[in-house]
């Protein structure tokens, strides 16, 4: 008969109970709604302004009684976005102000009662469907028009209330245009995730060169999938900015700057492309790996070569966080030499390729050092001239 084991059972770990479950409730609560509320601090203090200002200017400029759909619409129009776009802020307008003033004008036709709001909220609708697709466009029109049925007329007349509207709207774009947003933040935030990754997926192909384990390079695969989602939220955020920057007389300055990461980002892009097809070669390569026609040694050349392509990544990587344009573009010849030096060894022979995979796998990484040398502003001649002779 086998002998029982006596063993000590392990002490169950459990989670906060009672009264404590309640104040880390109420902690972890507490310690959001604080990190929100900083965060709102601008946002906030604009769309008071913007509302009061619009408030103000119907009711003292103009003598309009009780102006509250120029505040309204200022704040729906401003939003409370953490960088107000000029293109949303001004649709929203639109649909604000065309709302109140076809509830002005049927209210004007057909009086004032619950039969009447139904027809007028029916008209709206499908007038904001037919000027536009997006949902909040057709929220925004209804929402406006029902109220201006349900309210009583204003002392200045039926149309008092859409002229309060494209006051606040007016206030409210102007407010947007003007407002020291720092664009940069959200770009630059997003490009130096990016190479971060991309900085990742070539070490990840290093090391499954270096240990020849093909799982290791599905993996660098997968990442370098992932990163086109990357890019195009880069892409989307630098868009943005730039619209920003082409109506803001307080961003115009940047444009610059933005033409740069544009064509930074879209040389990127193609090196990425170029990035997911050498991902997938590497695989192919360490799966017909054959050891009397291709050394480990080889494979170690390739696997150091790749390393050091990630280091380059890297300082390019860094060169876009830079915030003035000199300290910048110093950087970017940084990262022009360190990726022209890597450049210059891709040729089968000096990077140990033997086979037909590994000779494939040397000439696709060509294209996309190229690509990688234009992101870093130079021209494509420069680029191609790093390249050694075959």
């Amino acid at each position: 008969m086998a002998e029982r084991m006596h063993t000590t059972p392990l002490p169950v770990q459990t989670g906060p109970q009672g009264w404590q479950k309640v104040k880390q409730f109420f902690s972890t609560r507490f310690r959001s709604g604080t990190w929100r509320a900083r965060k709102s601090l601008i946002p906030a203090a604009t769309a008071a302004i913007a509302s009061v200002a619009a408030y103000a200017f119907a009711a003292i400029i103009l003598g309009h009684s009780e102006p509250y759909f120029a505040a309204t619409s200022a704040l729906i129009t401003l939003g409370f976005g953490r960088d107000p776009h000029i293109k949303k802020a001004l649709e929203v307008s639109v649909g604000v102000t065309l709302g109140i003033l076809v509830g002005d004008s049927l209210q004007a036709l057909l009086g004032q009662g619950y039969w009447q709001g139904t027809i007028v909220v029916f008209t709206t609708i499908m007038l904001a469907r037919f000027i536009d697709s997006g949902v909040i466009f057709t929220t925004q029109m209804s929402i406006q028009s029902v109220l201006v049925v349900l309210l009583p007329l204003p002392d200045g007349g039926p149309l008092a209330r859409s002229l309060d509207a494209i006051i606040g709207g007016i206030i409210a774009i102007a407010i947007t245009m003007i407002t020291p947003v720092s664009f940069r933040k959200e770009t630059i935030s997003g490009m130096r995730e990016l190479f971060a990754s991309i900085t990742d997926v070539l070490r990840e192909l290093s090391e499954a060169l270096r240990t020849h384990e093909s799982r290791s390079g599905w993996a660098a695969l997968i990442e370098a999938r992932g990163l086109q989602s990357q890019i195009d939220t880069v892409r989307t955020a630098i868009s943005i900015a730039d619209q920003a920057a082409t109506y803001s007389p307080t961003r115009r300055s940047a444009r610059q700057d933005l033409d740069e990461l544009s064509r930074t980002l879209e040389k990127t892009d193609l090196a990425v492309r170029s990035l997911r097809i050498i991902a997938r070669r590497v695989i192919t390569v360490i799966d017909e790996l054959d050891a009397k026609a291709t050394s480990a040694d080889d494979l170690d050349k390739l696997a150091d070569w790749f390393s050091e392509v990630a280091d380059a990544v890297a300082v390019l990587g860094r060169s876009v966080s830079e915030p003035a344009a000199p300290g910048r573009h110093r950087s970017l010849s940084v990262a022009r030499d360190a990726l022209g030096a890597v450049t210059t060894k891709l040729t089968p022979m000096s990077m140990g390729a033997n086979t037909l995979h590994g000779e494939a796998l040397v000439m696709m990484c060509r294209p996309m050092m190229v690509d990688f040398l234009e992101a870093t502003g130079s021209d494509h001649p420069e680029a191609s001239s790093y390249l050694p002779r075959l």
